[in-house]
Protein backbone atom coordinates (compact mmCIF):
# COMPACT_ATOMS: atom_id res chain seq x y z
CA UNK A 1 0.00 0.00 0.00
CA UNK A 2 1.52 3.57 -0.94
CA UNK A 3 2.07 5.92 2.14
CA UNK A 4 0.23 9.26 0.96
CA UNK A 5 0.75 9.17 -2.61
CA UNK A 6 4.26 7.93 -1.79
CA UNK A 7 5.25 10.79 0.62
CA UNK A 8 7.66 10.59 2.34
CA UNK A 9 7.64 11.08 6.56
CA UNK A 10 8.81 13.94 8.40
CA UNK A 11 10.14 12.71 12.01
CA UNK A 12 9.78 15.88 13.61
CA UNK A 13 9.90 16.91 16.81
CA UNK A 14 6.83 17.74 18.95
CA UNK A 15 7.16 21.85 18.85
CA UNK A 16 10.05 22.10 16.69
CA UNK A 17 10.55 25.98 16.01
CA UNK A 18 9.07 26.80 13.12
CA UNK A 19 5.99 24.08 13.91
CA UNK A 20 2.91 24.73 16.15
CA UNK A 21 2.41 22.96 19.04
CA UNK A 22 -1.01 21.12 18.60
CA UNK A 23 -1.72 21.03 22.59
CA UNK A 24 -0.92 24.73 23.08
CA UNK A 25 -3.54 25.54 19.90
CA UNK A 26 -6.12 23.68 21.52
CA UNK A 27 -4.93 25.25 25.09
CA UNK A 28 -3.73 28.58 24.40
CA UNK A 29 -4.04 29.40 20.77
CA UNK A 30 -5.99 32.70 19.22
CA UNK A 31 -8.35 31.60 16.55
CA UNK A 32 -7.81 33.78 13.76
CA UNK A 33 -10.30 33.05 11.26
CA UNK A 34 -13.29 30.32 11.17
CA UNK A 35 -13.66 28.45 7.23
CA UNK A 36 -15.87 26.05 6.82
CA UNK A 37 -15.73 23.68 9.87
CA UNK A 38 -11.81 24.98 9.37
CA UNK A 39 -9.61 27.18 12.16
CA UNK A 40 -6.77 28.78 11.19
CA UNK A 41 -5.42 28.70 15.13
CA UNK A 42 -2.36 30.65 15.90
CA UNK A 43 0.44 30.51 19.10
CA UNK A 44 4.12 31.34 19.66
CA UNK A 45 5.68 28.37 20.44
CA UNK A 46 8.44 28.49 23.68
CA UNK A 47 11.79 29.73 22.00
CA UNK A 48 10.20 30.79 18.57
CA UNK A 49 10.30 34.50 17.49
CA UNK A 50 7.49 34.83 16.11
CA UNK A 51 3.91 33.19 15.63
CA UNK A 52 2.77 30.46 13.78
CA UNK A 53 -0.53 28.74 12.78
CA UNK A 54 -1.90 26.13 11.63
CA UNK A 55 -5.35 24.87 9.61
CA UNK A 56 -6.96 22.76 12.01
CA UNK A 57 -9.91 20.67 12.70
CA UNK A 58 -11.25 18.47 15.76
CA UNK A 59 -13.02 15.61 15.26
CA UNK A 60 -14.69 12.51 17.04
CA UNK A 61 -16.01 9.13 15.99
CA UNK A 62 -19.56 8.91 15.15
CA UNK A 63 -20.19 5.87 16.98
CA UNK A 64 -16.99 6.37 19.77
CA UNK A 65 -17.01 9.39 21.72
CA UNK A 66 -13.40 8.30 22.65
CA UNK A 67 -11.98 8.06 19.84
CA UNK A 68 -10.84 11.66 18.42
CA UNK A 69 -8.41 13.00 15.76
CA UNK A 70 -6.39 16.79 15.68
CA UNK A 71 -6.08 17.58 11.93
CA UNK A 72 -3.23 19.90 11.61
CA UNK A 73 -1.88 21.49 8.14
CA UNK A 74 0.71 23.95 8.51
CA UNK A 75 3.97 25.74 6.48
CA UNK A 76 7.20 25.35 8.25
CA UNK A 77 9.01 28.54 9.70
CA UNK A 78 11.00 28.50 6.07
CA UNK A 79 8.09 28.23 3.77
CA UNK A 80 9.54 25.66 2.15
CA UNK A 81 7.26 22.81 2.90
CA UNK A 82 3.50 22.30 3.84
CA UNK A 83 2.56 19.79 6.55
CA UNK A 84 0.06 17.14 7.58
CA UNK A 85 -0.21 16.19 11.08
CA UNK A 86 -2.99 13.99 12.77
CA UNK A 87 -3.17 13.35 16.25
CA UNK A 88 -4.52 9.90 17.25
CA UNK A 89 -5.52 9.13 20.79
CA UNK A 90 -2.91 6.69 22.64
CA UNK A 91 -4.12 3.19 22.65
CA UNK A 92 -4.67 3.16 18.82
CA UNK A 93 -2.38 0.19 17.12
CA UNK A 94 0.52 1.82 15.85
CA UNK A 95 1.89 -0.77 13.26
CA UNK A 96 -1.09 -0.50 10.98
CA UNK A 97 -0.74 3.59 10.64
CA UNK A 98 -3.26 5.90 9.70
CA UNK A 99 -5.23 5.50 6.76
CA UNK A 100 -6.28 8.22 4.78
CA UNK A 101 -9.32 7.94 2.10
CA UNK A 102 -11.16 10.65 0.67
CA UNK A 103 -14.68 10.68 -1.16
CA UNK A 104 -14.23 6.48 -1.21
CA UNK A 105 -10.91 6.67 -2.92
CA UNK A 106 -7.70 5.31 -1.10
CA UNK A 107 -4.92 7.23 -0.62
CA UNK A 108 -2.68 5.08 1.05
CA UNK A 109 -1.12 4.82 5.29
CA UNK A 110 1.12 7.25 6.80
CA UNK A 111 3.18 5.79 9.74
CA UNK A 112 3.27 7.18 13.52
CA UNK A 113 6.28 8.83 14.65
CA UNK A 114 5.81 9.40 17.94
CA UNK A 115 3.79 9.26 20.68
CA UNK A 116 3.50 11.69 23.78
CA UNK A 117 0.77 12.46 26.82
CA UNK A 118 -1.54 13.48 24.72
CA UNK A 119 -1.47 11.12 21.42
CA UNK A 120 0.33 9.44 18.34
CA UNK A 121 1.39 11.74 15.42
CA UNK A 122 1.57 10.11 12.07
CA UNK A 123 3.20 13.40 9.32
CA UNK A 124 3.07 13.58 5.83
CA UNK A 125 4.93 16.13 3.83
CA UNK A 126 1.88 17.79 2.02
CA UNK A 127 2.79 16.89 -1.77
CA UNK A 128 0.80 19.19 -4.39
CA UNK A 129 -1.23 16.06 -5.66
CA UNK A 130 -1.95 15.28 -2.02
CA UNK A 131 -2.81 19.24 -1.30
CA UNK A 132 -5.77 19.02 -4.44
CA UNK A 133 -6.89 16.31 -3.20
CA UNK A 134 -7.93 17.88 0.11
CA UNK A 135 -8.70 21.11 -1.48
CA UNK A 136 -11.36 19.61 -4.08
CA UNK A 137 -13.16 16.81 -2.16
CA UNK A 138 -16.23 17.10 0.30
CA UNK A 139 -15.07 14.38 3.09
CA UNK A 140 -11.49 12.72 4.06
CA UNK A 141 -12.01 9.55 6.37
CA UNK A 142 -8.96 9.02 8.36
CA UNK A 143 -8.37 5.30 9.78
CA UNK A 144 -7.06 3.87 13.02
CA UNK A 145 -6.79 0.64 14.03
CA UNK A 146 -7.75 -0.79 17.97
CA UNK A 147 -6.79 -4.27 16.31
CA UNK A 148 -5.25 -5.62 13.07
CA UNK A 149 -8.47 -6.36 12.24
CA UNK A 150 -10.85 -3.24 13.68
CA UNK A 151 -10.35 -0.15 11.62
CA UNK A 152 -12.72 3.07 12.93
CA UNK A 153 -13.05 5.51 10.27
CA UNK A 154 -13.04 9.23 11.67
CA UNK A 155 -14.70 11.36 8.58
CA UNK A 156 -13.10 15.07 8.66
CA UNK A 157 -15.38 17.79 6.95
CA UNK A 158 -13.30 19.37 3.86
CA UNK A 159 -15.80 22.59 3.51
CA UNK A 160 -13.64 25.24 3.77
CA UNK A 161 -10.01 23.28 3.56
CA UNK A 162 -8.94 25.45 0.20
CA UNK A 163 -10.03 28.50 1.64
CA UNK A 164 -8.44 28.29 5.05
CA UNK A 165 -5.19 26.67 3.27
CA UNK A 166 -5.64 29.47 1.17
CA UNK A 167 -5.35 31.91 4.20
CA UNK A 168 -2.69 30.22 6.27
CA UNK A 169 0.34 32.49 6.37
Amino acid sequence: MIKFLRIGLLILGFSVAGQIDIASAQQGGKVRSKHGVWSIICDTPAGATSEQCALMQNVVAEDRAEVGLSVVVLKTADRKAKILRVLAPLGVLLPNGLGLNVDGKDIGRAYFVRCLRDGCFAEVILEEKLLNTLKTGSTATFIVFQSPEEGIGIPVDLNGFSEGFSQLP
